[in-house]
């Protein structure tokens, strides 16, 4: 029971950081340096909610990417526990021991990759930068 709220625990946390999302780069034109940071970042503000309410999405998020890979895990676990398992006669145990470790391997993996920088969906991040290239900037790409 314990080991499980850790567990739950660690994975919220993971999901917190995994959800941060990206933002647009602006080059500091003449425009951008007029206006200054605090007024580019309301219109960056303004240009993300603009293509959220057009319909276009940021993404499926790491959290996402993380609960595939760790059943993705599992399932190349259960099968290659099972083709174990039954080497040694005992195929219904190995894949119940396959698909624990397979599963932690794959969670692992995708907490892992979770860390890494993402980019936004491509029709997000287009509107984005058309909205901003209207309002006179220019992006330089995406962190």
């Amino acid at each position: 029971m314990r080991f499980t709220t850790v567990v739950m625990i660690g994975l919220v946390v993971f999901g917190l950081f995994a959800c941060a999302s990206t933002r647009p780069v602006l080059y500091p034109n003449q425009h951008f340096q007029s206006v200054g940071k605090e007024v580019a970042e309301q219109d960056i503000e303004a240009c993300k909610q603009l293509a959220e309410s057009s319909g276009a999405r940021t993404g499926s998020g790491r959290t996402g990417d993380v609960a595939t890979s760790t059943a993705m895990g599992a399932g190349v676990g259960a099968a290659s526990g099972a083709v174990g398992g039954a080497i040694y006669g005992a195929a219904g145990q190995g894949s119940l021991i396959g698909a624990a470790s397979g599963a932690v391997a794959g969670l692992l993996r995708g907490i892992l990759f979770a860390f890494k920088p993402s980019q936004p969906n491509q029709a997000y991040a287009n509107f984005v930068i058309r909205c901003l290239q209207e309002k006179g900037y220019e992006v330089t790409g995406w962190q």
